[in-house]
């Protein structure tokens, strides 16, 4: 459900709500807010639509472009949508911010304004410049935050991760770097294990093991479990398995 409604102007600063929508699609989730080139679908009935939008937001922003004052005959029009939406919103009691596109956009004024639109100028607004877009978007991304709870919660709430099977590992007195995963079904190549200075263990399945000092890779394969504890500066041997007949120790 939207939760912010983002009243434009078509061919004055439609691009900046583009912006805005983009911006809180990534912070807050898909559909939070909504515009209406985006949110309404072709062949629904846009008047019920669009108030139905404000309706149901909890908040309002009002994108002012540079000429948004310029539309003088539409704002004074009441069949004019951005008016309607803006009013709708007053109305319904719904909270309205002032989003002022450019640096050269200046605050409203209720001189310029139409007497049912004038506390547009008695509202504290924020300014989204595009050459200061990533830093005021993100200003404007925490004042909703601020403003609508349930997307501050929605931000905030930790996401769990799903535990597709058990997981039993143990790892102690480790100083170095440890790579950390999952059950292996199969073969495990370029195990890594650096600054350990504890035990390390490994169980069932083939194991690789390749490193800088070695002439080649070493493959350890068989059941059981290696245990490798302490300082090596020599070789080391593994047995895995029944143990060989002599004769074939011989070969």
């Amino acid at each position: 459900m939207p939760e912010v409604f983002i009243n434009y102007r078509t061919g004055d600063g439609n691009d900046i709500a583009a912006l805005i929508d983009n911006e809180l699609a990534n912070r807050f989730g898909k559909d939070r807010a909504f515009r209406a080139s985006r949110s309404i679908p072709p062949g629904s009935t846009y008047p019920d639509a669009l108030l139905a939008g404000v309706r149901r937001s909890s908040l309002l922003l009002v994108v002012v472009g540079a000429d948004w004052l310029n539309f003088q005959s539409k704002l004074r029009d009441p069949e004019d949508w951005v008016r309607k939406e803006i009013v709708e919103a007053f109305d319904c009691g719904i909270p309205v911010v002032p989003v002022l596109a450019g640096r050269k956009t200046e605050r409203l004024s209720k001189d310029r304004l139409p007497d049912e639109l004038t506390r547009l100028a008695e509202l504290q607004s924020v300014r989204l410049d595009t050459h200061n877009a990533e830093a005021d978007l993100k200003r404007l991304g925490d004042l909703v935050a601020d403003l609508v709870p349930e997307l501050y919660d929605l931000e905030h709430t930790d996401v769990p991760v799903p535990d597709s099977g058990s997981v039993s590992n143990s790892a102690g007195t480790v100083s170095g770097t440890a790579v950390q995963s999952r059950d292996f079904t199969g073969d495990v190549g370029n195990t890594v294990i650096k600054g350990s200075t504890g035990p390390v263990h490994s169980g069932r399945g083939d194991i690789y093991q390749n490193s800088r000092h070695d002439s080649g890779d070493r493959h350890y394969s068989g059941d059981g479990m290696t245990n490798i504890q302490g300082d090596h500066r020599g070789d080391i041997r593994h047995r895995f398995g029944a143990p060989r007949r002599r004769e074939d120790n011989e070969r």
